[in-house]
């Protein structure tokens, strides 16, 4: 696998030489309609005595289309390398273990109709839509999008949108296997059934997606789950608010009654841009609950490449924290 990636890096290297290149858009493969791109993003974290240096993602992406065929390969490594400072000692880690992050084919029947096959995100909510961390426009992710629901799902989804002056999109989400890459997800899940509805007009978008899967190899009695999730947005030239609220149950309790979060974003120009995000939850399972407040301002010289910063405040003060982070999608 390491020689693989080897390779396609210097091909990518190669290429970017002979063409015509734009930062953040990959590079064509000869005439071939497939296109080598990549990220990496840098994690500097304080929390109270504790500083944490970070190799956060190193990914490779390959992707293309042909006639109504789309297709879209994610090879990553997280965590490859961490230096950790605490008081008067200090050690590192390293994960060399390169996983399939997503791995899936399109096809597009018409306007109306398309189905995907493999591993991708799940459709749920906006903010699990954003996989890349130079996408958005934190550092850190709202704590509802971890513990609520499946990040990816290896499987089908179909997809109805209806195109008047408004836009309905329908889809459905169908997994009954292992996990292409049952070490990357945060839940390791063998059926995953979920159905969202999106609606979208203007600058404003509201979605609702419920669904139920199984955890295998759990420890907790709580394998069947379900979730609910509602999602709410309006993004102008200068203004962005999103928000999305949900809980999760299994047949005995309500595993998380309750997570969501706030963020407004406001762009001083498209260079620099400001944000305030709110969260809140409760779990029962870990019996753990926090408030939190966001505050974050993140430059981009241009799109591709962004550099955060952010001040977290928990209610749960000693998890309060300082976070900063340069990536780059090329």
């Amino acid at each position: 696998m390491r020689k693989i990636i080897s390779l396609l890096l210097l091909l990518f290297s190669l290429y970017a030489k002979e063409n015509s290149y734009k930062m953040g858009s990959g590079v064509q493969i000869f005439s071939l309609p497939l296109y080598l791109g990549g990220y990496f993003s840098l994690e500097y974290k304080n929390i109270g005595n504790e500083n944490l240096y970070k190799i956060d993602d190193l990914a490779l992406l390959g992707y293309g289309s042909y006639e109504k065929i789309s297709y879209m390969a994610e090879l990553e490594y997280t965590g490859l390398y961490s230096y950790t400072r605490k008081d008067s000692y200090s050690y590192t880690q390293t994960n060399t273990d390169l996983h399939v992050e997503r791995l899936y084919f399109d096809y597009n029947f018409d306007e109306n109709y398309k189905l995907k096959i493999g591993k991708y995100n799940s459709n749920i909510g906006f903010w699990n839509l954003l996989p890349i961390n130079v996408l958005r426009q934190t550092t850190s992710s709202p704590v509802s999008a971890e513990i609520i629901f499946p990040k990816f799902t290896s499987g089908i989804e179909a997809f109805y949108t209806s195109f008047n002056d408004y836009e309905i999109e329908v889809n459905l989400m169908l997994q009954n296997n292992k996990d292409i890459d049952d070490k990357y997800n945060n839940y390791k899940i063998d059926t995953h059934y979920g159905l969202g509805i999106e609606y979208e007009k203007d600058d404003y978008a509201i979605k609702l997606n419920g669904g139920y899967f199984h955890r295998v190899k759990s420890y907790i009695s709580n394998k069947k789950l379900y979730y609910f999730l509602l999602s709410t947005k309006y993004d102008s030239d200068k203004y962005q608010f999103i928000s999305e609220i949900g809980s999760q149950q299994s047949s005995k309790q309500s595993t998380t009654p309750y997570a969501g979060y706030l963020q407004g974003l406001y762009r001083f120009t498209q260079q620099h841009i400001g944000i305030i995000r709110v969260e809140s939850y409760k779990n029962e399972v870990e019996n753990r609950s926090d408030n939190i407040a966001i505050f974050a301002y993140t430059y981009r010289p241009i799109y591709p490449i962004a550099f955060k910063s952010e001040y977290q405040f928990h209610s749960l003060y000693r998890d309060n924290r300082v976070l900063f982070s340069i990536s780059a999608l090329f």
